[in-house]
């Protein structure tokens, strides 16, 4: 059974940084490329924030290339997104999953950026 649960989500300033978790089970993460996502409000689709492959390649959407980190620990099947100079835009409620999964998703992290 897929779990994914998220955290480390909260409300900081604009420039301010968070460091959000994804701790996973039920699927072999190892071998599995990652991504996180986001979605602004209800409703809307996910979009992919960060992409990191199984051996450790990232890309980012442009809007936060230079600004986002993505990592990996596939020992403690983990996933990371260090977000620094955060923007109101940033906004969003941070979700991680495999890129090619089940359908199975988490509840998400609340990220909320102020001016």
């Amino acid at each position: 059974q897929v779990q994914l649960v998220e955290s480390g989500g909260g409300m900081v300033q604009t420039g301010g940084s968070l460091r959000l978790s994804c701790a996973t089970s039920g699927i072999l993460f190892i071998i599995n490329h990652m991504r996180w996502y986001r979605r602004r409000a209800p409703g809307q689709q996910r979009e992919v924030v960060a992409t990191i492959s199984s051996t450790g390649t990232a890309n980012y959407a442009d809007s936060v290339r230079g600004r986002f980190t993505v990592s990996r620990d596939n020992d403690k099947n983990m996933l990371y997104l260090q977000m620094n100079d955060l923007k109101p835009e940033d906004t969003a409620t941070y979700y991680c999953n495999a890129l090619y999964n089940d359908g199975t998703w988490g509840r998400g992290t609340q990220v909320t950026v102020s001016p």
